[in-house]
């Protein structure tokens, strides 16, 4: 039997990063507080009716063009190099991954994210996701965007659970990921979901009522946050935003490999059996 394959899903903002990916350096740069630019995003969609999403991605263009900055993907890639992360994420995945590998199980992190994906390829974690997805523009031949390629809102983000499960990563293969699959690569129950709050709710959902685990992040000291989405019975577990060795966090998904390695020994055991 191959090894079983757990699948974590990650939201960014608020989550991961202390807060959104875009107030650490780009809002910074085009001379805005990030009051100002999301105020400005919620004004243009409320007289527009652009949706949110693609309105962030509008007026990060009209602001930069604005401000006399060239929006190319290097710029944005830079954006992402100074983002905070909370206590523990640095070391998160290397420590998760060889407790994984101890218990015989594999790890893989995956991110789907409403943010930006080019500032998301200039953090310092980003190279520890299996797969990253996230909002991301299609560049003129002289590097300026000049089109959404990408566009995730948070009920988009749920196609994200069905494609991670399938194994199909590639967001242009649309049969593939509607196909009926008799087997998948990872089971929806060996599937986590982290996020930070209402924004996640599809996700989290989804996720539990198809027998994964879905987790409440929540900032320290702040857990009203998001009590509403576990006593709505929305999400298996609320824990605090804190990745250390021997936090909350870490122990709930130690717990969850721990239940992924049991099952898989006692069906190892039962085909063992039924083959003899």
């Amino acid at each position: 039997m191959a090894k079983p394959i757990i699948g974590i899903m990650y939201d960014f903002d608020k989550t991961l990063s202390t807060t959104d990916m875009q107030n650490y350096d780009f809002i910074p740069a085009v001379g805005m507080t990030p009051a100002e630019f999301w105020g400005a995003t919620t004004e243009f969609t409320e007289k527009t009716g652009v949706e949110r999403i693609l309105s962030y991605m509008y007026m990060m263009i009209l602001k930069a063009k604005e401000a006399g900055i060239e929006l190319t993907r290097d710029f944005l890639r830079e954006c992402g190099k100074n983002i905070k992360f909370y206590p523990g994420v640095s070391t998160w995945f290397k420590r998760i991954n060889e407790y994984g590998e101890l218990k015989g199980v594999k790890v893989e992190h995956y991110l789907v994210s409403s943010g930006t994906m080019e500032i998301v390829e200039g953090c310092s974690i980003y190279q520890n996701f299996t797969k990253a997805w996230g909002c991301e523009y299609h560049y003129d031949e002289n590097g300026h965007p000049v089109w959404p390629k990408l566009a995730i809102n948070y009920t988009q983000k749920t196609q994200f659970f069905f494609r991670i499960s399938k194994g199909v990563v590639d967001v242009k293969n649309d049969n593939a990921v509607n196909e009926k699959t008799p087997e998948r690569r990872i089971p929806y129950r060996n599937i986590i979901y982290m996020g930070d709050g209402m924004t996640d709710v599809a996700c989290m959902t989804l996720v539990k009522h198809n027998e994964g685990t879905s987790i409440a992040i929540y900032p320290e000291k702040d857990s009203d946050k998001v009590r509403d989405l576990y006593t709505d019975g929305r999400c298996n577990f609320m824990c605090r935003a804190d990745y250390s060795a021997g936090s909350d966090l870490e122990k709930v998904v130690r717990l969850i490999i721990d239940k992924v390695a049991m099952e898989y020994e006692m069906s190892k055991r039962e085909k063992a059996l039924a083959n003899k």
